[in-house]
């Protein structure tokens, strides 16, 4: 199932996110927080809505919070690791995802306080997502005032900036405006694009920019050994795959790719689905309790296309897609949380608000904060950049979190009582 999620974000999801960020003049940190966070949050939605319509139980609140730690320290840790390419981060992209993100936790833990759900309480959560792709949309402007107003008393801002730049310029410019590209490269980064001097920017994940040349086919071997054995044993999956699935990097199904990018993230969900119930049979036969399961085993399942696919654009040297996909899909988590709960109490149960369980919120939001408050201070002291330094300290901070979170779960520390399955 490891494999079954890479090659799908490698081969398919992650080459139609390319052609949507082209076709709409996307950055790489807005691509990566709006498509590639919706694409690769799927199964948290699925799961949302299995809480919320099916199960009617808490399992969708308790997945998405559970594992946004994951998602931040896990994710990043094994970009940092998994990565030999150092990738340079922009100041403004972190910081406004990370803000996102921290206003739409607190609206969360607001609402589930009182243990109840009503339909304005989900329709502001829906308004504060509205918002946040708002100002992914005048995200151009923006950068370019706070970048006038902190550069001078905010070294790494200009810093930053300019590594970046030099590092990611822009495919597609016209050769004549040479001297244009180290000044404009980064603050190219809104949805709209006024200037008809440089074509739509491409993210450059899979070389798609290089049209006069076909795609080679699935089926053709790889030449080192070991790919050969991995690609003989994922030869069902690669079949299947091709059978259900637009190839969007090849010429003929190139208009496709909106219909690849929704096959490929219902493909995401079937295989995440497929992965958690492994996992939880392991996790049975291994005798793990349930709330640990949750912080560690379920957590990592259901962000598996979350860090594959931060993973691999990360390995291209896209440091702020990877970074904006991680908080970008937290970001989306909390909006999966309000869709179902908009539609239940506005259109199904009017009569009532929804029901949950709000025990152990307050060292949740702690953690979640602290969580976006380290990884902003991390990420400031390696000097704005993805390397191993950077995932190191990721992983010891999630190993942290998570020891803490354990012992808290089992009543080692605090007044929390052991919550045993079946119980």
């Amino acid at each position: 199932m490891f494999l079954a999620v890479s090659i799908v974000c490698d081969d398919y999801f992650l080459p139609s996110l390319e052609i949507i960020s082209e076709c709409l003049g996307l950055s790489q940190d807005v691509a990566g927080a709006t498509f590639m966070a919706a694409g690769s949050s799927a199964p948290e939605l699925v799961t949302a809505f299995l809480g919320v319509f099916v199960t009617k139980g808490d399992i969708g609140i308790s997945t998405i919070l559970g594992s946004a730690i994951y998602n931040l320290l896990g994710i990043c840790a094994a970009c940092g690791l998994l990565s030999s390419v150092v990738s340079r981060l922009s100041c403004w992209p972190l910081f406004r995802d990370c803000l996102a993100y921290t206003i739409s936790v607190a609206a969360v833990l607001a609402m589930i306080s009182d243990n109840t759900i009503h339909w304005y309480e989900s329709a502001s959560l829906l308004l504060i997502y509205g918002c946040y792709i708002l100002v992914l949309c005048f995200d151009i402007k923006i950068n370019q005032y706070l970048m006038k107003k902190f550069s001078p008393c905010c070294t790494c801002f200009t810093k930053a900036m300019e590594a970046n730049a030099e590092q990611q310029p822009l495919v597609g410019w016209r050769e004549e405006s040479g001297p244009l590209i180290h000044q404009q490269s980064r603050t190219d980064s809104g949805i709209f694009q006024d200037e008809q001097d440089y074509a739509q920017l491409s993210t450059s994940l899979h070389g798609l920019h290089e049209i006069s040349e076909d795609h080679p086919s699935v089926f053709t071997m790889p030449e080192a050994d070991m790919k050969r054995i991995l690609w003989v044993l994922s030869l069902p999956i690669i079949t299947l795959l091709y059978l259900t699935v637009p190839d969007c990097r090849r010429r003929f199904w190139r208009n496709w790719f909106m219909v690849t990018f929704l096959v490929s993230a219902a493909w995401i969900s079937a295989i995440t689905y497929v992965l958690v119930w492994m996992v939880t049979i392991v996790g049975e036969t291994l005798g793990i309790p349930e709330s640990v399961m949750g912080l560690t085993l379920l957590a990592a399942g259901t962000s598996v296309p979350d860090t594959v696919a931060s993973v691999l654009v990360a390995r291209k040297g896209n440091g702020d897609m990877a970074m904006s996909n991680i908080v970008g899909s937290n970001v989306f988590d909390m909006l999966c949380l309000g869709i179902p709960w908009f539609i239940k109490t506005a259109f199904m149960n009017m009569s009532g608000p929804i029901e949950v369980n709000s025990s152990g919120l307050t060292y949740t939001a702690i953690s979640l904060v602290c969580s976006v408050v380290f990884i902003l201070l991390a990420v400031h002291l390696n000097g704005w950049k993805i390397d191993k330094k950077l995932g190191a300290i990721c992983l010891a901070l999630y190993l942290v979190f998570t020891t803490l979170s354990i012992l808290y779960e089992l009543g080692i520390i605090g007044n929390n009582p052991t919550r045993v399955c079946g119980n």
